[in-house]
C-alpha cells in the first residue's frame, strides 16, 4: 500500500492517499478535492504549473502548493 503524500496546501498541511497505480498528480488531486481544472490556477513550490501540464506533473510529500479559484460574475 502506497504511503500518503504529505502537502502544504493553501498554507495548510494535509496528507492525501496516494493512488494504487501511481503518484499523485496536480490532477489527481483536484479531483480529490473535486475542482473544475478549468477555474483554478496551481502554483507548486512557487511555480506556475501550466494547466496543460496538470497530468504529468507529480507530487511529492514536502511540496507546497496554492490553488486559487476563478469566480465569475459581475
Amino acid at each position: 500500500m502506497p504511503s500518503p503524500v504529505t502537502l502544504t496546501l493553501n498554507g495548510e498541511s494535509r496528507a492525501f492517499a496516494a493512488p494504487a497505480d501511481g503518484p499523485l498528480s496536480v490532477q489527481g488531486l483536484l479531483v480529490l478535492l473535486e475542482l473544475d481544472t478549468r477555474k483554478v490556477a496551481v502554483e507548486r513550490n512557487e511555480e506556475i504549473v501550466p494547466r496543460s501540464r496538470y497530468a504529468e506533473t507529480w507530487l511529492t510529500s514536502g511540496d507546497s502548493l496554492e490553488i486559487v479559484h476563478f469566480i465569475g460574475g459581475g
